[in-house]
């Protein structure tokens, strides 16, 4: 990737002497040269970011031309926005209380020169305000009214720099251009940014760690540049090219909040924040499949008003679920009256609905992988040892918490299962998903449509392989060529 360092005055910077080329902002906004240029990145240092100024619009030019900016035009924004203020002091409290309890006075101003300050003890809370709005020299002003807040945050020129802390301040832009990911870490053919976002303690993980090794492997083999990220570092997600979840999805978790970011900043995402919404609430699900006439065990919506005329349609045994349930978490089995009721009213105090199934026994649960429509993988999941389900948190042995799986070529999947799978999943668009169906007398029933499905390794790449991976990470490709 092509790379530019974009000042006001080059020779302010002749510091920096380093690999990458300085040009003057004049030069980037009226030089034809540079908006022919392809797969550049552009690190706008210029001295003003306000409205209308050049340095202003150097990223917004970037942007249009299709270049990578730091910082983006949403940063520059974001810098003038009180809200995002106000949400950064509350969302980092703890860390800006810590970090600055000893200081006497009532106020304080915080210097930050990419993403350090000249005292090593503000170091994490300076990479903080860094990795929010990725300019390059910044001041945080804080006041002290029962407990420090944050008054203002603005962009300082280098030229506001005191003489005693330039030294340092030079020393930290040379680390910055000489030790960032994307200019020494990142292979020399790596043409695009991947972030993988994983949830370090995800009690159901949809990819186990060899299969995330996986993904890494195969992503740099199609020049990406991977990193594994957390569910902390939403901030940072500006600076990749295309993200991949690998962590469970809710809508009140990390995993929409970044996926809904990724859609809003045009990242190449797998998988989409609509996914996630509809996939996540089992209302949806069941209202969905039964306007699209695709067969599913018979389904019906409980409230308060209507629970035992529920129970009279269903019978017993039936299933109940949480609107949001997922990986068997939240589902519950009622074999009896007493328990039907008791359990409603428990679910119901979490929501204003629930589903309620008919309990359609059997051994196993077939799996279609669909990804952009089009089936990758195929699985048979069988119930956990002694259990209706393919999950049981509750088993004492781990080994028993969930059952075995046969994995197969899509062509050896019965054509009626395959056809219910495809059709089931055009209700959620294009993306990744995974279809759990079961056969009842012969017929398929669509049990469950599930977003950000389960890729581990030694389970759902059995068949196909690398080729698994080399799927998703070629419909990241995909999107990032669309754009």
């Amino acid at each position: 990737m092509n790379k530019y360092i974009v000042v006001d005055t080059p020779k302010n910077w002749e510091f920096l002497d380093g690999n990458i080329p300085v040009i003057s902002s004049q030069d980037y906004i009226a030089n034809p040269v540079y908006s022919k240029i392809k797969n550049v990145r552009i690190f706008n240092l210029c001295r003003n970011y306000s409205y209308q100024s050049k340095g202003y619009y150097v990223s917004l030019l970037a942007e249009a031309r299709g270049h990578l900016a730091i910082p983006t035009t949403k940063n520059l924004v974001d810098l003038k926005s009180p809200k995002i203020v106000k949400i950064i002091s509350e969302e980092f409290d703890e860390l800006i209380q810590q970090n600055l309890k000893n200081i006497k006075s009532r106020e304080f101003d915080l210097s930050v020169y990419f993403g350090q300050n000249v005292a090593s003890k503000y170091k994490e809370l300076s990479a903080m305000f860094f990795r929010h709005f990725q300019i390059p020299f910044i001041k945080v002003k804080f006041v002290y009214k029962h407990n420090w807040k944050i008054q203002s945050i603005k962009s300082i020129s280098i030229l506001d720099i005191s003489e005693e802390h330039k030294p340092l301040a030079h020393q930290f832009a040379k680390d910055f251009f000489s030790k960032k990911r994307y200019d020494t870490v990142r292979p020399s053919k790596a043409i695009y940014d991947l972030a993988i976002l994983v949830q370090p303690n995800d009690p159901a993980p949809p990819s186990n760690p060899k299969a995330l090794k996986k993904f890494v492997e195969i992503a740099e083999k199609h020049n990406f540049y991977v990193e594994i990220i957390g569910p902390k570092e939403l901030s940072r997600l500006s600076s990749f090219d295309a993200l991949l979840i690998r962590q469970s999805t809710e809508v009140n978790n990390e995993a929409y909040a970044f996926a809904r970011k990724a859609q809003q900043e045009n990242i190449a995402i797998v998988d989409y924040p609509d996914a996630i919404l509809k996939c996540c609430n089992k209302v949806f699900m069941a209202e969905a499949l039964e306007n699209a006439n695709i067969p599913a065990p018979k389904t019906r919506i409980v409230n308060y008003d209507n629970a035992k005329e529920i129970l009279e349609d269903l019978k017993l045994p039936c299933i109940l679920k949480a609107p949001d349930s997922t990986f068997s978490f939240g589902v519950k089995k009622a074999k009896t009256e007493e328990e039907y009721y008791a359990l409603v009213k428990s679910m119901l105090q979490e929501s204003e609905l629930i589903i309620a199934q008919e309990f359609c026994p059997s051994d196993f649960d077939w799996r279609i992988g669909i990804l952009d429509g089009q089936p990758f993988y195929a699985c048979k999941y069988y119930m956990a040892k002694g259990h209706w389900q393919i999950y049981n948190w509750n088993a004492k042995n781990k080994d028993d918490q969930d059952g075995n799986a046969d994995v197969m070529a899509i062509e050896d999947v019965p054509k009626k299962i395959m056809e219910t799978a495809l059709n089931a999943g055009k209700i959620m668009g294009p993306g990744l998903l995974g279809i759990d169906i079961k056969e009842a007398n012969g017929k398929p029933l669509v049990i469950e449509i599930n977003d950000n499905p389960n890729i581990d390794f030694g389970v759902e790449d059995r068949y196909y392989g690398d080729l698994v991976y080399s799927k998703i990470i070629e419909a990241l490709l995909k999107r990032l060529e669309d754009k």
